[in-house]
């Protein structure tokens, strides 16, 4: 399989003077850490990798300590698991590599899947944070048949070994990776979209986002949602393509101490197109 490579996909990633590379948990992580004051930790979510926190980091830097790293298989850290890269999986590797680092978060903030890794870290005791800030959080399974199928579907995409190449052989062509970003409902700048278009380029990272998408069972996670120690505050946007902006409510009435905030006008890659509304959002959630 084709990978990124970090010299030449690389050589200009955001904040490339914060990366480093780091083995823990059976895999070899590429993480980010910077800034200063209690430490945050940010998860991406599928098919994406640090340089979606690209243009928020240097706009929460001066408050934090940030830990970011590329989740298993994707971006720049290798390899993806073997057999399934389900969400108890990401919660231990993650919390592998947080000892590794020695490194404790104080807060998380996690975008989409990245989400539902900080709730399950959270609930099985990896990491004991005081808030937990869900950006566009995917932590509900789908409603009426497509809680079958679309597991299903990923499934077979993934167990076919032809699917990555062809994916990433098709993102060669502009207008697929156009195709593929519009539906987040975000209107992102041209060199974001250009780090998504490098990574959809690569059949390992695809191959990561559908094992990702293959293997993400959340009924488990929504049966334990009453436990969540932490506080967790759930910034949605309006114009989210890809999670219904709905469910952050139905999520903040299943926890002991959830709440919801509207990102007015904003779709699934909030951070991204209006990183110093999010950036401001997340300091208010956290009280910093």
């Amino acid at each position: 399989m084709s990978h990124p490579d970090w010299d030449r996909d690389g050589a200009d990633w955001p904040n490339r003077e914060a990366s480093a590379f780091v083995t823990a948990a059976g895999h070899r992580w590429h993480v980010q850490r910077g800034g200063s004051g209690p430490t945050l930790l940010l998860l991406h979510g599928t098919g994406a990798a640090t340089h979606s926190w690209g243009p928020i980091w240097p706009l929460l830097a001066p408050h934090f300590r940030l830990i970011a790293p590329d989740l298993p298989g994707h971006g720049f850290t290798s390899p993806r698991a073997s057999g399934m890269l389900s969400l108890p999986y990401v919660a231990r590797a993650v919390g592998g590599l947080q000892e590794a680092l020695d490194e404790t978060p104080t807060y998380v903030a996690g975008h989409s899947a990245g989400a539902a890794v900080a709730l399950r870290m959270a609930l099985d005791g990896r990491i004991a944070p005081r808030g937990i800030v869900s950006l566009n959080g995917a932590l509900l399974p789908f409603k009426g048949p497509a809680h079958r199928l679309f597991p299903a579907i990923a499934k077979m995409l993934f167990l076919n070994p032809l699917v990555p190449s062809f994916m990433a052989w098709r993102a060669q062509d502009d207008g697929a990776v156009d195709r593929v970003l519009g539906q987040t409902g975000s209107s992102i700048d041209a060199r974001q979209r250009d780090y998504y278009a490098r990574l959809f380029r690569h059949s390992a990272h695809v191959d990561a986002a559908l094992a990702l998408m293959a293997n993400w069972d959340l009924d488990g996670l929504k049966a334990d949602l009453g436990r969540l120690e932490p506080s967790l505050t759930l910034l949605n946007g309006s114009e989210d393509g890809m999670v219904p902006p709905v469910q952050g409510r139905e999520v903040a009435a299943l926890v002991p101490n959830g709440r919801t905030e509207w990102l007015s006008g904003l779709g699934h890659l909030a951070h991204e197109e209006a990183s110093g509304r999010v950036a401001d959002a997340i300091k208010s959630a956290i009280d910093v």
